[in-house]
């Protein structure tokens, strides 16, 4: 009897101490944001809860309102909970009333996978991830009108991952979605710009002291994720513009605003140098109440001095701002001689007191 005990127990421990190294690599695959093991199902069941399991290999489907994430409100990306692959973002979430987790748009839709189904006697658009061929829900075309899609998705097939929690998860590189978390983490500021050409904009306000991180992007429109071409189109509402991270110890927001308005025209509308389009506004996107007051009185300022006519800088409440692809990121510092419509060398000179 003492042996069937102790055989017993060393069975247990044998499972337990296999099933926590397969959570241990899957927990590493998580954080390096991109998984690169390939899980079979004995492994899965034994880290997968039996729904999960259901729904992610077995292409089930959870019941409605009785889910984790289907009212979940806070600010994160949401991945595949075998592989980690980032899938969506709150930013895009919405509430559908179907008691589903809803999205407008996939962080990447080039990452999913889309087939026919025409199981239960309906044909619908199965969505599967692309890295671990988990079953996620499915694509419908009743969703909000910025893009006209809903993306029904399982909770049992993703991981929430709170924004203030993926940089040391390995989800940086997305992190642009919630600069408020990125600068408070660091006691910067933050505040989106829009200058014309977002190249010379970029390697502007790199030279300026006190600035730490731009990058160049799309911001003020409603479109999701546009591409380059998109954007140019003048179809999404988006400006080139960038999002510059501060100091506020070393430069202050109404600095930096002085520096914006002498790098470019704000009185010329839709146009910066040779490039022409909504998509080339002069615009600034403040957060908090404490920036559009800064906002506001420089406006003001600048109004009443009359040094550039009339102001035609579109402002407003920050709202969400998109990464441009890679290409764009330091085009001028990667191609010195590109073009550019603003005078770089103003960035290195004192700012007036007219300015």
């Amino acid at each position: 009897m003492k042996s069937v005990i102790i055989l017993c127990s060393m069975l247990v421990f044998t499972a337990c101490f296999e099933r926590a190294a397969v959570e241990d690599n899957m927990k590493n695959n998580n954080d390096k944001y991109k998984c690169d093991t390939v899980y079979g199902d004995s492994d899965l069941k034994k880290i997968l809860t039996p729904e999960q399991y259901r729904v992610v290999k077995e292409n089930g489907t959870e019941a409605p309102f009785r889910n984790e994430y289907w009212d979940n409100k806070k600010p994160g990306i949401y991945v595949d909970v075998v592989s980690g692959e980032p899938l969506f973002s709150s930013t895009e979430k919405f509430d559908s009333g179907t008691g589903w987790p809803s999205f407008t748009i996939p962080l990447e839709r080039r990452g999913m996978r889309e087939t026919r189904d025409t199981s239960f006697g309906m044909t619908r658009i199965e969505v599967r991830s692309k890295s671990a061929d988990s079953h996620l829900g499915h694509l419908f075309d009743d969703g909000p009108k910025e893009t006209g899609l809903r993306y029904c998705i399982n909770s049992a097939s993703l991981r929430f991952i709170p924004a203030d929690q993926m940089e040391e998860k390995g989800y940086v590189d997305i992190m642009y979605l919630f600069p408020e978390v990125y600068a408070s983490k660091r006691g910067w500021d933050f505040i989106v710009l829009g200058a014309g050409c977002f190249w010379g904009a970029e390697a502007y306000f790199k030279k300026v002291t006190g600035v730490k991180e731009v990058l160049p992007g799309y911001s003020g429109g409603k479109s999701p994720y546009p591409s380059y071409e998109e954007v140019c189109s003048g179809k999404t509402g988006h400006a080139e513009a960038v999002l510059v991270y501060f100091d506020p110890e070393v430069i202050s927001l109404d600095d930096l605003l002085r520096h914006f308005f002498r790098m470019h025209d704000p009185s010329s509308l839709n146009r910066q140098g040779n490039d022409r389009g909504t998509q080339y506004r002069s615009a600034l996107y403040w957060h908090g109440d404490a920036q559009k007051k800064v906002v506001d009185s420089r406006i003001k300022k600048i109004n009443e001095s009359g040094k550039y006519g009339k102001i035609v800088t579109d402002t407003a409440q920050f709202r969400v701002f998109y990464k441009a692809e890679d290409y764009h990121q330091d085009y001028l510092g990667k191609n010195p001689g590109g073009y550019c419509h603003v005078n770089l060398r103003m960035a290195d000179e004192p700012l007036g007191k007219d300015e």
